[in-house]
């Protein structure tokens, strides 16, 4: 880190190509062969994380015209892309279809009916999934996203009406189911339930239809470790529990052919990804340590508390040049900008801080950079470094906004 930083200049975001591969090959050897991965762009839209995930097979999941033009230029096929979202406009939807893309994802009977319409107005057959909310056996996650009110997906209660609109439209090729009820989800067994309320929901829609659906999008949802206390998810069981699950799937025919789709971002990347800072200085005010560092919660704004989190926690931090010295301090780690929101660790035990010293942020290869603001008060966006092995490359400049370049 220590050659990284005078290399690049400080802050920046420096990810380990090595641990992409390990998760990657993990979740790969713990779903069955049935099952296919779409990365989800938003986590982390570096083209270069990009290309490493298309490169091992994966399809890519996009929320947004802007990610879509992303997985393009990342050399994407379009029928590996899903588009799902709840805020989808009708210009997006027209660009996804005239892009001929894998699927959309339709989250309200608005949205289908606008689909059927544009797509009779362009020619074109769009291949359309319905994102269904749950009910509450479903529910899991740190940030849940179905099994109750919410704008995402049709409520299964309303799952036949919004087929029947489906249906309805000659334009429309209605393909399948998508669930995700869930986020940032390190327990196996949440997990296995929401597929299987996934499989549940499935068969009796085939049963309707009278063939098997194309696809079944189970979402994403599998969380890693944050903060003290959280134990990593446990792969083994979730194979385990998974192949229980499909058991008796495999030899029943309303599952013939259908593809099995998991959209992991979080769990694909966050591991991956250290945020790295320097200290400017070091003060001392009304008997309170403070270290002032150099970026802040314009680069990191999940490691400062106000992504949304309702209790805030440190993410595991470190002095990264003194890793092998003893805590000597409890101190808060702030950032350079003009607001009290701007900390990066609240009362965290640390070696005694110098200026010049490199504090690090880990678990931050996702829903960091791309989930900041990065033009408050006008400091330039971090530079992106991607390290395998003993080598290393700049993915993205200093002061650099854009995904394409």
């Amino acid at each position: 880190m220590a050659e990284l930083a005078v290399t690049y200049g400080t802050p920046l975001f420096i990810y380990d190509q090595t641990v992409l591969e390990c998760k990657h090959q993990l979740l790969r050897k713990t779903l069955p062969p049935e099952f296919s991965i779409s990365y989800s762009i938003k986590a982390n839209p570096n083209l270069e994380i990009l290309k490493f995930f298309l490169l091992r097979g994966c399809g890519l999941e996009v929320a947004s015209t802007g990610e879509l033009q992303l997985a393009k230029a990342a050399g994407c096929p379009p029928e590996k892309i899903i588009f799902a979202g709840p805020g989808k406009t009708e210009a997006e939807l027209e660009t996804a279809l005239q892009g001929q893309i894998g699927e959309l994802h339709a989250e309200s009977l608005l949205e289908i009916q606008r689909i059927g319409r544009i797509s009779r107005n362009l020619g074109l057959r769009a291949r359309v999934a319905i994102r269904v909310n749950p009910g509450e056996e479903a529910e899991g996650g740190a940030m849940r996203m179905g099994g109750r009110a919410t704008p995402f997906g049709i409520d299964e209660e309303q799952l036949d009406k919004a087929i029947d609109a489906a249906l309805s439209e000659a334009s429309i090729d209605f393909r399948g189911i998508h669930l995700f009820s869930g986020t940032q989800i390190l327990d196996h067994v949440t997990l296995v339930r929401q597929y299987a309320k996934a499989l549940e929901i499935a068969g009796r829609v085939v049963e309707r239809l009278g063939h098997p659906l194309d696809t079944i999008d189970f979402g994403g949802g599998l969380g890693i470790p944050y903060f003290a206390g959280d134990q990593e998810l446990d792969m083994d069981q979730l194979s385990v529990g998974i192949a229980s699950l499909l058991k008796g799937s495999r030899d029943d025919a309303r599952f013939n052919g259908t593809n099995l789709v998991v959209e992991p971002g979080r769990y694909l990347v966050g591991e991956s990804g250290v945020y790295v800072t320097r200290v400017n200085d070091v003060k001392t005010s009304r008997g309170k340590r403070f270290v002032v560092v150099d970026g802040g919660m314009n680069h990191h704004l999940a490691a400062s508390g106000n992504l949304g989190q309702t209790i805030r926690r440190n993410f595991p931090v470190a002095i990264a040049n003194k890793l092998d010295s003893v805590d000597a301090e409890k101190v808060d780690v702030v950032g350079p900008l003009c607001t009290p929101l701007d900390v990066l660790a609240r009362n965290v035990q640390l070696p005694k801080v110098e200026v010049g010293d490199l504090f690090a942020v880990f678990q931050s290869g996702a829903y960091a950079r791309t989930a900041s603001p990065l033009g408050f008060l006008g400091h330039p966006p971090p530079p992106e470094v991607l390290v395998h092995h003993q080598e290393h490359r700049l993915i993205r400049r200093r002061g650099e906004f854009s995904d394409i370049h």
